[in-house]
């Protein structure tokens, strides 16, 4: 069967509205007054996946469910600007959306508002496996109703990969997508003993992969039974907003992946990537590109390299 999608996104389409606030956590008061505005734009997880995986050249195709609303309008508005296939199926308690608080130092807080979905919502089977069929890959967002679409996507065969973002190891809700994925990324946030989560989803799970990204310390990646340090990269302007980090680190392992690189090259694409997105303003929705990742990367393995040949004094 032809393959005609490199990786197929499910999930994750939405709106966030951006805030800035002078620091977090934000202080009780009556109010604030918000000199850089108050703005809202389209760009969640699964967006901000298909967003990076495009921008890298890869064919992507984003499902998930939209409302018929200004929010939805946005979210089609993005994929269409950017090239970016979209099938999105109607969803009448509209589109996803959040708040996200953003400190000086580019931290941020989400607030996500859970009302925009139904108990009872799920991905049409037909179309479902139709896309996953004719993908190379499916990488599948955390949300609303994906767990559902899991055994399905596993009945067609193809590899898939999630990101639980800042699973405490124990939240149940999170258990289908860190089983039944072949790479699985999260953050070490809320994580007591990272490395012990960590080889907790490969004894109980199906991973091959799993990275644990640490923010400004890095990344760790277990990869056949090991586990080694991921520096970080060294961003290539000032910081200003960490949202969709994660997201980036995401396309880009999937892109080395897909590219056959090892895992350990894979890490070091998300690193890069990663540091590129916190130079983007959380205004804005920009992913780094090929040539960009590449070169960047290429420069960070040539420092590495003499610096293990520099010697111990």
């Amino acid at each position: 069967m032809s393959r005609d999608i490199d990786v197929l996104v499910l999930g994750g389409a939405g709106v966030d509205t951006i805030v800035h606030v002078p620091e977090l956590p934000l202080p009780y008061a009556d109010s604030y007054l918000i000199d850089s505005g108050v703005r809202t734009r389209a760009g969640q997880t699964g967006d901000f996946v298909a967003l990076g995986l495009t921008a890298l050249g890869l064919r992507t195709h984003h499902l998930d469910f939209l409302g018929d609303d200004p929010e939805g309008d946005l979210v089609r508005a993005l994929h269409e600007d950017r090239g970016i296939a979209l099938t999105a199926v109607p969803q009448p308690a509209g589109t996803k959306r959040a708040v996200n608080l953003v400190g000086p130092d580019g931290r941020r807080l989400s607030l996500y508002d859970t009302s925009r979905a139904h108990p009872d919502d799920r991905f049409p089977l037909d179309t479902l496996r139709t896309l996953a069929a004719t993908s190379r890959h499916a990488h599948v967002s955390v949300t609303h109703p994906c767990a559902h679409a899991l055994p399905a996507l596993r009945e067609t065969g193809v590899t898939l990969s999630t990101d639980l973002h800042n699973w405490d190891g124990e939240n149940p809700y999170h258990e289908p997508f860190a089983h039944t994925a072949d790479v699985v990324l999260l953050s070490t946030t809320a994580l007591a003993d990272p490395e012990r989560t960590m080889r907790h989803l490969v004894e109980r799970g199906r991973a091959e992969v799993v990275v644990a990204t640490a923010g400004a310390e890095g990344a760790y990646l277990l990869a056949d039974g090991e586990l080694t340090h991921v520096p970080p990269a060294t961003p290539p302007a000032p910081v200003v907003d960490s949202n969709g980090a994660g997201d980036a680190f995401a396309a880009a392992f999937l892109y080395g992946r897909l590219a056959g690189e090892p895992p350990h090259r894979c890490a070091e694409y998300g690193a890069v990537a990663g540091a590129y997105a916190c130079t983007v303003p959380s205004t804005e929705a920009d992913a780094i590109g090929t040539a960009d990742l590449l070169a960047r990367a290429s420069r960070r393995s040539q420092s590495s390299q003499r610096s293990a040949n520099r010697p111990l004094l």
